[in-house]
C-alpha cells in the first residue's frame, strides 16, 4: 500500500509492520511503479519481511527517462538519504537492511555508509558518479564509504556494465565491500524482464545470493 513518509514522499508499504526484519528497497531511475510494487510484495511474502520502498523523485514523477538522467545531479544526499532513514523508520522493526538498483544501488552504497542498517546490498549501484550525474548536492559513494561507518556491503554487478568498470570494482572491494561478478551481464539484469539485457538465470541466482546476504 502506498503510505506517506515522515518526510513527505510517498513510499510502498509491504508485509507486516514491524516484523523480524526490515528491508528499504530503492527502486531504480524510474522510481515506483507495478514494478517494485511486485517486488516489494515478493519479498514481504517470501520471506517475512517489512519492506518499504520510497519514491526517487519525489514531486516529480512525470519526467521522462532522460528528464531523470539529466536531472540526477540536482538530486542532494540529505533529502534522498532523508527519505530512504524514513524509510527504515517505516517498516518500525528493530534491524533493517537494504537494496537499491541502478540509481538505488548508488544510494544503497551511499547508506551503506549511514550507520542505520545492519546489512546493505547493491544490485549494479554506480560505485562512482558518472560525470553528468556530478551535482552541488551528490557525494562520492567511495567516499561516503571511506567516511562513514559502513555496515557489511554486497555489491552485485554486471561484467558488460558500463556503469560499474572493473576498476571501480576494484575499489568498491579495497573499501571492504565483497562483489559478485556475472560473466556477460550488461547493466540491470537483474530487476526487470522486459529489459533485454535481462538474464533469468543469473537474476534468481543474484537474489538468492542477495537475501541470504541480507538474512545473516
Amino acid at each position: 500500500m502506498r503510505i506517506e513518509l515522515s518526510t513527505g514522499t510517498a513510499a510502498e508499504l509491504a508485509g507486516a509492520v514491524g516484523a523480524d526484519r526490515g528491508l528499504v528497497l530503492i527502486p531504480d531511475l524510474m522510481g515506483l511503479r507495478p514494478l517494485f510494487d511486485g517486488h516489494a510484495a515478493r519479498v514481504a511474502a517470501e520471506q517475512g519481511w517489512t519492506v518499504c520502498a520510497p519514491q526517487v523523485f519525489p514531486g516529480r514523477e512525470h519526467l521522462a527517462a532522460e528528464e531523470r538522467m539529466a536531472a540526477v545531479c540536482e538530486l542532494a544526499d540529505d533529502e534522498v538519504l532523508a527519505d530512504v532513514l524514513a524509510a527504515a523508520e517505516a517498516t518500525a522493526c528493530e534491524t533493517v537492511v537494504i537494496t537499491g538498483f541502478c540509481m538505488g544501488g548508488m544510494y544503497t552504497i551511499k547508506a551503506a555508509a549511514t550507520g542505520r542498517f545492519h546489512r546493505a546490498a547493491a544490485f549494479y549501484g554506480m560505485i562512482r558518479l558518472p560525470e553528468h550525474w556530478r551535482g552541488p548536492g551528490q557525494g562520492e559513494p567511495l567516499e561516503l564509504l571511506a567516511e562513514g561507518d559502513p555496515c557489511p556491503l554486497l555489491a552485485v554487478i554486471g561484467a558488460e556494465d558500463p556503469f560499474t568498470p572493473p576498476d571501480d570494482v576494484a575499489a568498491l572491494e579495497a573499501a571492504g565491500a565483497v562483489t559478485v561478478v556475472y560473466a556477460g551481464a550488461d547493466h540491470g539484469f537483474v530487476h526487470d524482464p522486459v529489459r533485454p539485457a535481462h538474464r533469468p538465470d543469473d537474476a534468481a541466482d543474484a537474489w538468492a545470493r542477495v537475501v541470504e546476504f541480507l538474512s545473516r
